[in-house]
């Protein structure tokens, strides 16, 4: 028998004439934890899509062999009949259910032809122990955290006994605890003989509990990287995913130019009436003409929810306080006040809310506004294409033209449309929520690229970030948020991760 549990041979993927994947070779050992690695593009979801039968055999060209045996997977049925699991970034939980009912979905203890729901929540609790998640099974599925939500998904895996589970991007919306613990979780499941396959940008996390790392650029397998050889560097796995060498994945802002306050609040506090509580509570805060300032803290800290209650408080928050631009008491019961202000919010979830996924990067581009290509009520088409062809070539889109839809583009390439909507809109100021979660190295350079540009262009911007590293690379000022407070202000010199950690927990 292979030692290997699973091999993809000459693996090649094409959508409408552009090939994803180029005769890819991906080896994984039984009972190892095997990265797949590159900039957002590479082929790694699609890989991972043709393994599992989202892309069903005859729609791509080569071999899966696992345990020894040819596979021809027509659904994703197939693969998990197999003891194959995938478990998305975007989580595919029902929100409604309870935890033991989303465990069991589509795989029913049953007692006869009835569900035995007894039983279901006794396995279901047997399957939480197995991942160390404490919550009641009846508990629903919205009201846990993000973190355990994604232990309810392995549990889920866990009851299909699975034996090659793949996560793709399973810590990039985890704070740095619940990371830790998921990680700690696969190494676990290593030791029980489950394969576990991770795509994953946090090189950081690769280093610390990869077996191995295949390295995948423009469709083709660079390398295989493996911790036996030696230790694997942030370094190797870079030059391999670009191309290219990134000394410096932080481009410095010479000649930085930093003006008066243009943002100031007093005193401010925003009250939830959906939760019942304060979610920011008596924030003192600046921002000045081109500066770039940092918010760090814990998921939960409040920081998207100080982000919205300046952004025209679209949640609608009871708030309390004083918000002065440019040393003038403002008051903005719309978002479209704080638009015409000069204010601009890029959202943490781009998918969800930033961007119109079914729509062309043209029409997303123009959506926050359409008054600048609309003469006498009426949107000039020609106008729209060449501003968005503008943008797309300014902040450098890499698409086909201004026409295709963002649901196809990558990660890092939503970002960007993201980004020039909200540019097209001429700020003072843009609030940047976590701006590269979810995107790879190369394509973070770029976006950090396009913040010191923005900021040489007399923006000013506040920067949301769970990435301590980030917020330490981009930022000139430091505020460290926690429960809704600010716990903390320090100048970027004096800022180190273990004063920011340390001022977050406490």
């Amino acid at each position: 028998m292979s030692e290997y549990i699973l091999e993809m041979k000459g693996i090649s993927k094409e959508f409408t004439g552009v090939k994803a994947l180029s005769d890819v070779n991906f080896k994984v050992k039984k009972g190892e934890i095997h990265y797949l690695i590159g900039e957002n593009g590479a082929g790694k979801s699609t890989l991972m899509k043709v393994l599992s039968g989202v892309y069903p055999h005859g729609t791509y060209d080569g071999d899966i062999i696992y345990e020894g045996e040819v596979q021809k997977f027509s659904n994703i049925s197939d693969s998990v009949k197999a003891g194959i699991s995938i478990i998305h970034q975007e989580l595919a939980l029902f929100p409604d259910l309870t935890v033991y009912e989303n465990i069991f979905a589509g795989n029913e203890v049953k007692r006869g032809i009835f569900v035995d729901w007894n039983e279901t929540v006794v396995e279901a609790q047997k399957m939480l122990k197995k991942v160390n998640l404490k919550v009641n099974p009846e508990t629903l599925v919205k009201d846990l955290s993000v973190g355990r939500q994604q232990l309810v998904e392995i549990a889920k895996a866990l009851s299909k006994e699975v034996k090659l589970l793949i996560l793709d991007e399973p810590t990039a919306a985890l704070n740095e605890d619940d990371s830790e613990n998921l990680l700690e979780l696969l190494k676990g499941l290593k030791q029980e003989g489950i394969t576990c396959i991770m795509i994953s940008h946090k090189l950081k996390e690769v280093i610390s509990i990869a077996d191995k790392a295949t390295v995948l650029r423009d469709g083709q397998t660079i390398c295989t990287l493996d911790a036996a050889d030696g230790p694997i560097s942030e370094s190797i796995i870079i030059q391999n995913m670009v191309g290219r060498e990134i000394k410096d994945i932080y481009p410095k802002r010479p000649n930085k130019k930093i003006g008066e306050k243009i943002l100031e609040l007093r005193n401010w506090s925003a009250y939830d009436v959906e939760l019942g509580r304060e979610v920011v509570k008596d924030v003192d805060f600046h921002i000045k003409k081109g500066e770039i300032v940092g918010i760090a803290g814990l998921m939960g800290a409040g920081r998207t929810e100080l982000a919205l209650s300046i952004f025209g408080n679209p949640k609608s928050y009871k708030v309390q306080g004083d918000l002065l631009l440019n040393g003038n008491k403002r008051k903005f019961t719309h978002t479209r006040d704080a638009i015409k202000a000069g204010i601009a919010y890029v959202t943490e979830d781009r998918k969800g809310n930033g961007l119109f996924l079914l729509q062309d990067i043209k029409s997303n581009v123009s959506a926050a506004n359409l008054k600048g290509i609309s003469s006498n009520g009426i949107l000039n088409g020609n106008e729209e294409i060449k501003v968005a062809t503008e943008y797309k070539k300014s902040i450098n889109i890499k698409a086909s033209s201004v026409e295709q839809n963002v649901g196809n583009l990558s990660g890092g390439n939503q970002q960007k449309v993201s980004l020039g909507k909200w540019l097209f809109v001429g700020p003072k100021l843009l609030i940047l929520d976590e701006p590269t979660r979810g995107i790879d190295v190369g394509a973070k350079f770029e976006i950090y690229t396009i913040m010191n540009q923005m900021i040489n262009e007399g923006l000013s911007i506040i920067m949301i970030s769970s990435e301590l590293g980030e917020v330490l690379g981009m930022s000139d000022r430091v505020y460290v948020m926690g429960e809704g407070r600010i716990k903390g202000e320090m100048a970027i010199e004096e800022a180190s991760q273990e004063k920011i950690m340390e001022l977050a927990t406490h």
